[in-house]
């Protein structure tokens, strides 16, 4: 929402720094928000006006301490994490457990600190997690980044009951998205591309798009939106047995019964919306 006026805010975006990260930054400096982005590694560059502090935000301490001298805090937005491909059968249990710490044991951490600021602003204030689809799907390969991310959308349920009335809690549950790391999760220029097509408004997200959302939900226009959690995924994904139903319908009948209309085969098919 690139026309919403944040002056006066304050809002630290956790690993704020890249990707979807530094998308969310730019869009709330563009509001007119005081912006803290922190990361583990300081950037070489980052948006005229925006802060920075290196902070791990799986550190308790560091988190309080970091926290904590931020009195005029407003929104938090818990963009931190991400995870390598690693089946579940690979490497050992301390990987896996160190993903599920990044991507719901952290933002349960920083959360907690910001909750006791935030409690004490005259206006309140608003937690933004930055979920994904991963939490709502299979997720092989990633399997402990979509637990985390599941529980990352009960999280936000059940702090927006617990914090409320005084901070609104939300998600932005992502799709796929572009960034400059896309190639290692899509391939090349072709791949991403047709990666993109398989997407309902045939492009993947952009950064701006998902910084667009938390703006959104940060302002004053989501004043009565709290415990909610907005999809962000251009439309989602076409469910797979309608491609294989579309493929399957170019062989040839091998059914000696079915007719020339297709009628026996139509009698024996399920509706495909009770498949779905």
């Amino acid at each position: 929402m690139r026309t919403a006026d944040l002056s006066g805010m304050t809002v630290v975006v956790t690993g704020g720094v890249r990707g979807v990260g530094l998308g969310i930054t730019a869009a709330f400096r563009a509001a007119g928000a005081r912006v803290i982005a922190c990361a583990r590694r300081e950037p070489e560059d980052l948006p005229d006006g925006v802060g920075f502090t290196r902070v791990d935000v799986r550190d308790a301490d560091a988190v309080e301490a970091f926290i904590g001298g931020i009195t005029d805090l407003d929104v938090l937005v818990n963009n931190a994490g991400g995870t390598p491909y690693l089946p579940m059968s690979e490497g050992d249990a301390r990987r896996h457990a160190k993903v599920i710490e990044l991507n719901l044991i952290a933002p349960l951490i920083i959360s907690r600190a910001a909750n006791r600021v935030l409690q004490r602003r005259p206006e309140g204030g608003s937690i933004i997690m930055i979920g994904s689809v991963s939490g709502h799907r299979p997720s092989p390969g990633t399997a402990a980044y979509g637990a985390a991310k599941a529980g990352l959308d009960n999280l936000t349920a059940s702090l927006a009951i617990e914090w409320a009335p005084r901070v609104r809690v939300n998600a932005v549950t992502v799709g796929m998205v572009r960034t400059e790391k896309s190639a290692l999760h899509y391939g090349d220029a072709a791949g991403v591309a047709a990666v993109a097509r398989t997407v309902p408004l045939g492009r993947l997200a952009e950064p701006a798009d998902v910084g667009d959302a938390c703006v959104f939900l940060a302002s004053p226009a989501a004043a009565y939106i709290s415990g909610a959690s907005l999809p962000l995924h251009g439309g989602g994904e076409r469910p797979a047995f309608l491609d294989a139903a579309a493929q399957a319908s170019t062989a040839p009948p091998t059914n000696p019964q079915q007719t020339s209309t297709g009628a026996a085969a139509d009698a024996d098919t399920p509706d495909r919306e009770d498949n779905a």
